[in-house]
């Protein structure tokens, strides 16, 4: 399932489940767990021990010493350190465990093998040196990793599985790591929840299994489910170009003359994020109305030919909440709690106003060098979510959004099947990512934001349902693969 944070420059923290150190097609992969010898080693010690070290100033000491000028010029070093301390809350810190070497052959690259400390899962730092004896680091990134060909991972039984992951939970709540809330079930039978930290660190006001928790981009499910709806209702076709719903106050004929109803589900539209520069100068009171998005959209223009290939677009997926007004005459909000939340039972989910008091919402939070050590997200985040993301829910509520959608109370069996297929080889169908494993069909959606994580996974062929939010960047995505990687061990 796909998450949001990736430093596109040099350094990256991959939260998707096909990553780069674990690229589909690999045919294979061996793991020695011996560092290599000379500057090459040291360099890898090195830069393990920065994570581990998880301070600014070992950060700065290591990119000045064991880095190339080239990499340290990739960005700011105020960028450099942020990742470091990033993976350093993320991880807790990491443990050696090998290098990997694959089949065919990746040149010019090492792939180190990790242990991390907080969720005991596998991690990967992918390096890049420079030629000659120095062997300057001149390339870096963290990524999540496949289980080491010299590790075997015995199956689990039901009991074991639920065992590790209170465990799990033990130790991060022990270590203030994780605030939010989680639940587990096998169909209709809950075999887990938990909450845990705060909703309010300013009133110090504790997360309960009933808060409210930002879905981030989350919200395209329940878009994307409601367009099926009308298209089973025959009220449009999947190959309509979106000319027929969306006039030219949103974007020039030329453009969605060309676009179709298809291309803006499975992101291969071309189109690219609203959340550009003219968002980040404006005041957020101003965008409640999905009218109101107008100007951050009419200027956009594809990357590329529609359907040529496959780019996240959070503009592509807000045009269908365009097409839903367009096509129904109601307002969006209206529609998706007539037609998605009321069927499915799910009675603490909507689109809030955030300058109105809502009962029982958690408030978000990032890290920060501050004096009280973090940031609320209030100023940050759209005051109103919409088809895009931004809106709010709890596990409970997406336990029950999984179990109307495999009871076929929101749509067809057949269009479950239209909804979970990969139009793209990206892993993604309409509005949910996708992931075939040893646990069959594993479907979803995460979201991500500053102070807002959350994932939901429903392994379709298994009968398990995982939801896991949190108030926290980055607080829901490690624990959710946490608990996916130990589901797939279940025989």
């Amino acid at each position: 399932m796909k998450s949001k944070v990736l430093f596109t420059l040099f350094l990256a923290l991959v939260f998707a489940s096909l990553t780069y150190a674990q690229q589909p097609g690999e045919i294979s992969y061996h793991d020695e767990s011996v560092l290599p010898e000379g500057r090459t080693g040291e360099r890898i010690e090195a830069a393990i021990q920065t994570v581990n070290a998880g301070t600014a100033d070992a950060v700065r000491r290591f990119i000045a010493s064991h880095c190339s000028p080239q990499f340290q010029g990739m960005a700011p070093m105020e960028r450099h350190v942020a990742v470091f301390l990033r993976t350093h809350r993320e991880t807790g810190g990491m443990t050696f465990h090998s290098v990997r070497t694959y089949v065919p052959e990746r040149k010019d690259e090492t792939v180190v093998i990790l242990r991390d400390r907080n969720y005991e899962t596998w991690q990967a730092i992918v390096f890049r040196f420079t030629p000659g004896p120095e062997r300057l680091i001149d390339g870096l990134f963290f990524t999540e990793a496949r289980t080491p060909s010299n590790v075997t991972e015995p199956p689990l039984t039901e009991q074991e599985a639920l065992s590790e992951i209170e465990k799990t939970m033990e130790r991060l709540i022990a270590k203030d790591i994780f605030s939010g809330t989680v639940l587990l079930a096998r169909e209709g039978e809950v075999l887990y929840r938990k909450a845990a930290g705060e909703a309010s660190k300013r009133f110090h006001v504790a997360n309960r299994i009933d808060t409210k928790f930002n879905l981030g981009s989350m919200n395209k499910m329940f878009t994307s489910v409601a367009i099926v709806q009308l298209k089973e209702a025959g009220k449009l076709a999947f190959e309509d170009t979106i000319d027929r719903y969306v006039d030219e106050t949103w974007l020039p004929r030329e453009i969605t003359s060309k676009i179709t109803v298809h291309h803006l589900l499975s992101h291969t539209s071309g189109l690219g994020s609203y959340f550009n520069d003219t968002y980040a100068r404006s005041s957020k009171n101003l965008f409640r109305r999905l009218d109101d998005y107008k100007v951050l959209i009419r200027d956009e223009k594809p990357a590329f030919t529609p359907g040529e290939r496959f780019q996240y677009s959070n503009t592509g997926m807000f045009l269908l909440g365009v097409v839903i007004e367009s096509v129904t005459g109601t307002d969006y909000f209206d529609h998706i709690r007539e037609h998605i939340y009321k069927p499915a039972g799910m009675v603490n989910s909507d689109c809030y106003e955030m300058d109105h008091p809502v009962e029982n919402l958690a408030i978000g939070y990032s890290p920060d060098p501050g004096p009280t050590g973090w940031q609320n997200n209030l100023y940050k985040h759209v005051i109103k979510g919409g088809p895009a993301g931004g809106g709010f829910s709890t596990v409970e509520d997406l336990h029950r959004f999984a179990r109307a959608l495999l009871a076929g109370k929101l749509v067809s069996n057949e269009s479950l099947k239209t909804l979970w297929t990969d139009y793209a080889g990206a892993g993604y169908g309409y509005g949910f990512g996708l992931d075939h494993g040893e646990a069959g069909l594993v479907v979803g959606h995460g979201g991500g934001f500053d102070g807002i994580n959350a994932n939901l996974d429903i392994f379709v062929d298994r009968g398990y349902i995982v939801a896991v939010m949190s108030n926290v960047d980055l607080g829901a995505s490690p624990l959710a693969r946490k608990i996916a990687r130990l589901l797939h061990r279940v025989k």
